[in-house]
Parts: structure tokens; C-alpha cells; sequence
């Protein structure tokens, strides 16, 4: 009975808030691991999930998308068959792990008729702005609700594809006909509606039909391009999306914060209230249930797994490359039953890592190579298995016979690396700069270049050349005979000076005798 009570009592799957003025930050803690993890600044306008009445300004039928005007420095881009109602798409709502529905063709002569430049649209932002590429956009507007997704313009009801269970199935439908909407209104049964009584699904209609009030009260008053719905900030949708019933304990650190989330946990049920705690520890929060310390090694390069081997983390611009190395373990069967033992490890380790770095797009995961088409289909299984956890749509590939493990994941914002961290000034985002012996090379090539043009004038070379220190060092040591040959074969004088705080890739040469530079490269002084 003791034992029972203690099981009981010891939260397993807790989240955590953190709540500062310029920065929100959850995680989802489970035995102590950090398994997801989000940030939000409160001073940034929250995009994703956010409506807006916008103006199209040109339609682009070599690309089928037309671009919007919400109000941002960027149009927003949108798909023609994103522009008309589908219902059928609809069902996959909040079914993270459902592939893209079929997608209804539309004729160009269609959407202009419909949509042409100058008109007014509502769209909600699907993906937020990424690189140099603006915000996406969709039509087919969601309200979501704890265990409904309310949404205008359609008559769709039905209960996302994500929920198998046919007898649970039968009774939400039952529940969705009973509750009163409009005919211009649709519902959807998200998958946490599972096994929720008709009182919680009647309490949750009346929060989104306020907020669809709201809503249309803006669409007909607010001009074209203006917000005309907000999404929650992160820590209401903590309520709404992250509080499950395997969720033992939300601890959150602010005052304010902490009453407003239980006064949204509330209007759920007494058992989402009483799950709320405020912290008021002496220690940050994220230090003392050990976030702090996991986040730190979690956005390194290289990311150590226990068994001894370790991931190493490349983000490009157009994929996620990881590579699996064995690193220092030694398995106690033989060397297959050890490659097997790191790669079920790393797959496990992987969809946590993107779960926590929100890393969209193409991934590659470059295995340790498995001859067994047994082991390979068992590491296959269980990367399918750990993805079941992420709330972003993947899509994984079997493994292939180059040994590399293929799958996409939804990306609707930045990665949390791109968010938290800025290019170094130093090498602007390549990790590299030149070595002192490539930077010798490029200006012996420059100096012999311009001495040759200042011969042809028919007069001597009076060159002085500007580097780093560290080139410097190069030029007056290792390299000094060469420049001595050079100037014996050109006739004319070099001297060198270095400047303490100049880039170690710029240098800029400079005509002693006018005074004026010659030839430059990079930027003269380090950021």
C-alpha cells in the first residue's frame, strides 16, 4: 500500500515553466530527461496559428500561389489550392503524424476570377517566415480549442484520423451531432478528445464560439492588412495542447503567470487545476529540476550518448545531416550485435534531438553501416516508434544501401538554433576562416598583380600592406624569402604593418607614394 502511494506521488511526466520578461521557456520533463522543449519572446508577434485580413497583391500562376499582404515586411505566400475550403484536409487537423490529404486542383481562370489583385482574403499563418522566404499562409481557417478545432466556412464534423479506437469513434460522433454551430462553422474532434465526457466538449464550443465572435466582429471592422485574431501566448497553450493526462505536474516559476494558467486549467477540470504548482525555490527554475545543463549539451555539435558513441549535428540550409559514430563503446556480443546497440540508441536519441531543436525539413541520418537486413529493419522500427511522440508531421524512409536513414519533418518556424543563436562575426556562419598560409598565397598573388602594373607605368613600386597579426607572423617568418624574391624581381618596396583588431581574412594594400588603396578584401575591423 506504502509503495503504491510513493509510485503514485513521484511525478514522472512533468512540465516545466520558465517565465522572464523577454523570454517563455517549457519543457517537457520525463524521469528527469528533457524530451521537448519550446521558447517564445514575448516582445515578437506570435505567427504561427494567427489569422489575418489581407490584400493579394499579384497571383503567380507559373507557381500556383499568390502572394498576400498581412502587414509584414515580407507578402505571404499562398498556395492556389489553399485559397478554396477542403474539407477532406480538414480531418487531419491535429494529426501531426498524417500525410498531406490529396489536394483539390484549381484553374488559374478560377482564382482569378475569384481572387484577383486588390482583393481582400483571410488567411492564417501555417509557417512562419524562414530565411529569406516570408510567412505561408492558408484559407481554410482552425480555431483550436482544448478538444475541439472549430472551422469557419466549412459544415465538416468528424474526429481526427489520429483517434483508432471504432467504438470511441462512434460516441464522439454521437457527441458532435448533439452540439449546436452554425451552418458556416465546422468541428473536429482533436486526438486529446479522446474519452472526454460531452460537458468538457460542451464547456470548450462555448470558448470557441466567443472567440469566433470575436473574430468575425474584426474581419468586419479591422482594415485590410491587420490581425484579426491572436493566437495564445506559450503559456496558454501549454493548457491547451501540452497538459495531457499523462502529465503528473506543471510547475511554473512567475506569479502572474502561474494564475492565469490555472484559471485556464480551471475551465477544464478540477484535476487540470490541481495539477498546477508555483515554484519558489532558491535556484532558477531549469537548474533545479536540470534543464539548464541538458539544453546546453542538447544544441552542441557533437551530442554524447551513453553507450559511448555520439551524433554529430550539421544544419544547412537545404537539410539536417547526422552522423552516427561508435566513439569509445565496446559492445559485449559481437561487432554486429555493437553497431546494432549504437544505431537503436542514436535513432532514439535523434527524434528527441529534433523534437528539441525544432528541425524542419530533409534530415539525414548517416548509420553505422549494418550488414543484417534484420538489424536494419529493427533500427528502421524503432526511429518509427520514438517519432510517434513528435506533435510535427515525419515522414521516414526505409534505410538504404548506402546505410543513410531518409525522413522529413514539418517545419513551420525556425529551428531553435537559428532562434537562440546569431552567425559568428568572426566567420560568419562557416565554422572556418582562411589559414595564414592561404591569406600569403592571395596577397604574393595581389602584390605581384599590382607590381607588374606599376612597372608598366614606368615607375618603382612603393606597396605597404595592411594584415592581422597572425598573417603577419606568417609573412615575416616562414614566408620572408619569397617576398625578398618577389621585390628583387619587380623592383620597388614593401613594408607590412598589422592592425591589432583587424579580421584575419582582410587585408588591404595601399600605393605608398599616392596614399590611396590599391586592393581590398573583407572588413578592416573584427565585430
Amino acid at each position: 500500500m506504502l509503495f503504491g502511494w510513493f509510485k503514485k506521488s513521484v511525478p514522472k511526466r512533468e512540465i516545466v515553466v520558465n517565465v522572464e520578461k523577454l523570454e517563455t521557456r517549457v519543457a517537457v520533463v520525463e524521469n528527469g530527461k528533457v524530451e521537448e522543449f519550446q521558447v517564445e519572446h514575448p516582445t515578437e508577434e506570435r505567427l504561427v496559428g494567427s489569422i489575418y485580413k489581407g490584400r493579394i497583391q499579384n497571383l503567380e500562376h507559373d507557381l500556383q500561389a499568390a502572394f498576400v499582404d498581412i502587414g509584414m515586411k515580407k507578402n505571404a505566400f499562398l498556395h492556389y489550392w489553399d485559397m478554396l475550403p477542403d474539407d477532406d484536409s480538414r480531418l487531419d487537423e491535429d494529426d501531426e503524424n498524417a500525410r498531406p490529404s490529396r489536394r483539390r486542383r484549381v484553374s488559374n481562370e478560377e482564382i482569378t476570377k475569384r481572387f484577383p489583385p486588390g482583393s481582400e482574403i483571410v488567411v492564417q499563418v501555417t509557417k512562419g517566415p524562414i530565411g529569406t522566404k516570408g510567412p505561408r499562409v492558408t484559407a481554410n481557417l482552425s480555431l483550436p480549442g482544448r478538444y475541439l478545432v472549430m472551422m469557419p466556412g466549412t459544415r465538416l464534423r468528424g474526429v481526427s484520423r489520429k483517434i483508432g479506437d471504432a467504438k470511441e469513434r462512434q460516441r464522439l460522433k454521437k457527441i458532435l451531432d448533439r452540439l449546436p454551430l452554425p451552418d458556416d462553422a465546422g468541428l473536429i474532434v482533436r486526438t486529446v478528445g479522446s474519452g472526454a465526457s460531452k460537458r468538457a466538449f460542451v464547456r470548450d464550443l462555448r470558448n470557441l464560439w466567443e472567440s469566433w465572435k470575436e473574430l468575425q466582429d474584426n474581419i468586419k471592422n479591422l482594415r485590410a492588412p491587420s490581425c484579426v485574431y491572436q493566437e495564445p501566448d506559450l503559456v496558454e497553450r501549454v493548457v491547451r495542447d501540452w497538459l495531457t493526462e499523462d502529465i503528473d505536474r506543471v510547475t511554473i516559476d512567475d506569479e502572474d503567470a502561474f494564475a492565469r494558467i490555472r484559471g485556464v486549467a480551471g475551465k477544464i477540470s478540477r484535476r487540470a487545476k490541481n495539477v498546477i504548482h508555483r515554484y519558489e525555490g532558491q535556484l532558477a527554475i531549469f537548474d533545479h529540476y536540470g534543464v539548464e545543463r541538458q539544453l546546453e549539451e542538447a544544441f552542441r555539435r557533437k551530442v554524447n550518448l551513453k553507450s559511448g558513441g555520439y551524433l554529430v549535428f550539421d544544419e544547412t540550409e537545404a537539410l539536417i545531416a547526422i552522423d552516427v559514430n561508435t566513439g569509445r563503446h565496446c559492445g559485449k556480443g559481437s561487432q554486429e550485435e555493437a553497431i546494432l546497440e549504437v544505431n537503436l540508441e542514436a535513432v532514439d536519441e535523434v527524434a528527441r534531438q529534433l523534437r528539441l531543436r525544432n528541425i524542419g525539413g530533409l534530415v539525414v541520418l548517416d548509420l553505422i553501416d549494418m550488414k543484417s537486413r534484420k538489424h536494419q529493419n529493427a533500427v528502421y522500427k524503432a526511429m518509427k516508434l520514438a517519432l510517434k511522440r513528435d506533435r510535427a508531421r515525419t515522414n521516414v524512409l526505409a534505410i538504404s544501401e548506402l546505410g543513410l536513414m531518409e525522413m522529413t519533418r514539418q517545419r513551420q518556424e525556425e529551428s531553435l538554433l537559428s532562434q537562440m543563436y546569431s552567425d559568428c562575426p568572426y566567420c560568419r556562419g562557416h565554422g572556418l576562416v582562411k589559414s595564414p598560409l592561404a591569406l600569403s598565397v592571395d596577397i604574393q598573388r595581389q602584390i605581384a598583380a599590382l607590381m607588374r602594373k606599376v612597372r608598366h607605368e614606368g615607375r618603382a613600386a612603393d606597396l605597404q600592406i595592411v594584415v592581422a597579426p597572425s598573417v603577419l607572423e606568417r609573412l615575416r617568418t616562414e614566408d620572408e624569402a619569397f617576398l625578398v624574391e618577389l621585390q628583387r624581381r619587380y623592383i620597388g618596396r614593401l613594408s607590412f604593418k598589422s592592425e591589432l583588431h583587424r579580421h584575419p581574412e582582410s587585408f588591404c594594400i595601399i600605393d605608398g607614394q599616392a596614399g590611396k588603396v590599391l586592393y581590398s578584401v573583407g572588413e578592416a575591423k573584427t565585430v
